[in-house]
């Protein structure tokens, strides 16, 4: 999934000392037909650990036209991961790798150096769509590596006294995602059951952050809102999260993130000189290969025009 086009801002993961609640609300954008909900970067929260990018679309049902369908489009220097809670994804890109998604398993691109895919329902579905897409930094010393796509049909989960942890990045306790990633991070989806409170392990030298997926949460003494994005910081080895009613959340986590990165466009660089150089490659169809069977107009780059120093304060 591309970004809308956004000023080049220098990010960093802020990873405060004390314990945190911060409640940051989602940026409402869209993607052709399809409404987003932005959670990062936001104006005042660029990083959570690694992760420097999170969308939520749906729920919704529809009928006739798909209500996903992202021509193709480059990336440099992170890595997306989709995960879907109903519905279909279907994943084509510039390696060759076709993959539809389906709930409870997860797509990982790597993007590296360099990659081009495309994202659409697909033409076979059940007339559903749920899920997040997120984007985590790649370190300096892995940044440049070969672009790889890997699918996992289902995650490792966990049930815990009053729900069940799904872990589709990183790792929790005694679970790891076989899922390749570069930094030290946790992505998970927390299923909480109703009249039940559940208390999730964390380690405290991770900053976390929760989105509310579907239902009802409070954590606190605060019931969450579902479009906002809750800042947790560091220092925490627990989380105790009820429901009345039950519900879903989105849990993200890692270390710091220990180097300034330049986000614009899609690409995740150091530079705006290798912003310049990746949006040129791409205009020029250098660099980044074709999506296979692709029949359909690719994204144009956004004019640099709109490209911005990078800014000290972020």
């Amino acid at each position: 999934m591309n970004t809308e086009d956004f000023a080049g801002r220098e990010c960093s993961s802020l990873g405060e000392e004390d314990l945190t609640l911060i409640d940051y609300p989602n940026r409402e954008t869209s993607l052709g037909a399809l409404n987003i909900s932005r959670a990062l970067p936001i104006r005042d929260r660029r990083m959570v650990g690694a992760w420097c990018f999170l969308d939520r679309f749906g729920p919704l049902t529809f009928s006739g036209e798909k209500p996903m369908n992202v021509l193709p489009h480059p990336h440099i220097g992170l890595q997306t991961i989709t995960w879907l809670l109903d519905g279909e994804v279907l994943h084509t890109d510039s390696l060759g790798s076709e993959a539809i998604l389906h709930p409870g398993g997860v797509n990982v691109m790597t993007a590296g150096k360099g990659i081009a895919h495309a994202e659409e329902t697909p033409n076979d579905n059940r007339g559903a769509l749920d899920g997040v897409q997120l984007w985590t930094a790649l370190l300096d010393e892995h940044r440049h590596i070969p672009p790889s796509f890997t699918k996992l049909e289902e995650v490792p989960d966990v049930e815990l006294s009053g729900g069940i942890i799904r872990l589709f990045a990183g790792e929790m306790d005694d679970l790891t995602s076989p899922a390749p990633h570069f930094s030290e991070i946790l992505g998970a989806d927390v299923q909480i059951h109703s009249h039940e409170i559940c208390t999730i392990p964390l380690k405290p030298e991770f900053e976390h952050a929760i989105l509310l997926l579907h239902g009802d949460c409070s954590l606190e003494g605060e019931a969450l809102g579902k479009k906002s994005l809750y800042y947790l910081g560091k220092r925490r080895d627990c989380l105790s999260l009820n429901s009345k009613n039950g519900c879903r959340l989105l849990l993200i986590g890692g270390l710091p993130f220990p180097e300034r990165i330049l986000m614009w466009w899609n690409f995740v660089a150091r530079t705006p000189e290798e912003i310049a150089q990746a949006r040129s490659d791409w205009e020029a169809e250098r660099r980044f290969g074709k999506v296979p069977l692709e029949n359909r107009q690719r994204l144009s780059a956004p004019s640099l025009a709109r490209f911005a120093q990078p800014n000290p304060m972020s």
